[in-house]
């Protein structure tokens, strides 16, 4: 049987996790909010970070804090050895400082001397390894979306609330000074009233082509990284990336993109929790091997205002002149936003440029000094997990082929046990 988080930290030292808690709570009664809170001796040494999931994002993430003069990137740890030596580089070539590298996570969790953690590895794991780091007195840096199931959320922020912990999310786009003023000017009622809004993105993905069950590779403990999901034999199609496409792991483009441009619809609103939501799609060939659709349009009935969602993974040829955007459709005018900027368009002119390096690093930025200065995050975990929400709640409309009704309060989709069901797991319930 394959261990899932859970198992891997149940044997934490009880004793060093309370007597860190109670020197925190000390230092919160004195109030005494530094860096020393987080587990580090002295506000004015280094924030020391630990990175985990380090194949693509969480690399990429290793070199841009490694530049940081206040930032040691002093350890880094992947299921994969094979892909430690490329993060140690890249972390070494900005820093000139060799990290440690671990295969097991609980090295970090248990080491004092880490402050904070990255976490940029599967949908399927965030929640669990988020929840854990807080409990171990870690901040975390978590890549979008929060979670991989909406039912994770509550007990999420309720852990991070409990532990004081700073959780900054990986929708970088709040902090782009440039996109916050273009959600301003429609808060502010630039283009008038907004009934309708409107995220996308559109680009060709290759197909999966269907592979056979194999041994997983030398160095992968495969068992680590299915952690709680369901165990099935290794398959080079569910892992590195392409997990994105498969239910067991996460919620395929529309997790994947819609965690941002729906969370900037909703700050652009001022939107919680949809009433209503309708989706359709499918997948546009049987030869591949991925399950999530790749194409889906979802509404999402907010009461006064809509707004729709659309991917298409087989054209490069998009929305309102952009690959992957939102737009808000006002009275007086029509805002478009990109990671390139924002315009308005048949409406009073208006525009402003904004850069995805730029707004990276802004939100790393952010987040070393809430680390230190406890400030709350620009991206906090409860919006986003609200986000995050949005997009499970589209994946179940589709995956049981109706217009589901959403029940905020209670958490569940009323009146149907089936979509409920799929708020908490990957699979749908059995029929009997």
């Amino acid at each position: 049987m394959a261990l899932t988080v859970d198992d891997l930290l149940r044997d934490m030292n009880r004793r060093q996790f309370l007597g860190r808690s109670a020197r925190q709570a000390a230092g919160v009664a004195a109030g005494v909010v530094t860096l020393a809170a987080a587990g580090s001796a002295s506000a004015s040494e280094r924030v020391r970070l630990g990175v985990i999931g380090v194949r693509n994002r969480g690399r990429e993430l290793a070199g841009l804090l490694a530049k940081f003069p206040d930032v040691e990137v002093c350890s880094l740890c992947d299921v994969d050895a094979g892909v430690l030596p490329a993060a140690v580089s890249t972390v070494v070539e900005q820093s000139g400082i060799a990290p440690q590298c671990e295969r097991d996570v609980r090295r970090l969790f248990d080491d004092p001397t880490i402050d904070a953690v990255v976490i940029a590895t599967p949908d399927h794991t965030h929640a669990p390894l988020t929840k854990h780091a807080c409990l171990a007195g870690k901040d975390v840096y978590l890549e979008s979306p929060a979670t991989c199931r909406l039912a994770e959320g509550a007990e999420l922020v309720s852990i991070a609330h409990d532990t004081r912990r700073i959780v900054q999310c990986g929708t970088q786009e709040r902090s782009s000074e440039a996109l916050q003023d273009a959600l301003r000017h429609v808060r502010s009622g630039g283009i008038g009233k907004v009934a309708l809004a409107r995220a996308w993105t559109v680009h060709r993905r290759k197909p999966i082509p269907v592979k056979s069950d194999t041994a997983p590779p030398d160095g992968f403990d495969y068992g680590a990284w299915l952690s709680g999901a369901p165990v099935r034999p290794f398959n080079a199609n569910r892992s590195h990336f392409n997990w994105r496409w498969f239910w067991d792991y996460g919620g395929g483009e529309l997790a994947h993109w819609g965690s941002h441009w729906l969370d900037l619809a909703r700050l652009g609103l001022n939107l919680e929790w949809p009433q209503r939501v309708a989706a359709a799609g499918g997948r546009l060939s049987t030869a591949d091997a991925a399950e999530t659709p790749a194409t889906l349009s979802v509404q999402y009935d907010c009461g006064e205002s809509t707004v729709l969602w659309e991917h298409r993974l087989c054209s490069s040829h998009g929305m309102e002149g952009r690959s992957a955007g939102l737009a808000f459709y006002g009275e007086r005018g029509v805002l478009v936003i990109d990671r390139g900027g924002w315009k308005v368009y048949d409406g009073e002119p208006a525009h402003g440029a904004a850069s995805a390096a730029d707004m990276t690093a802004a939100h790393l930025r952010d987040f070393i000094d809430g680390v230190r200065t406890r400030h709350a995050p620009a991206a906090d975990l409860a919006s986003a997990v609200v986000s995050a929400g949005w997009c499970h709640l589209g994946n179940v409309s589709y995956r049981v082929q109706r217009e589901i009704r959403f029940d905020p309060d209670q958490q569940v989709c009323s009146g149907d046990s089936a979509a409920t069901a799929l708020l908490s797991r990957a699979e749908p319930a059995a029929v009997s």
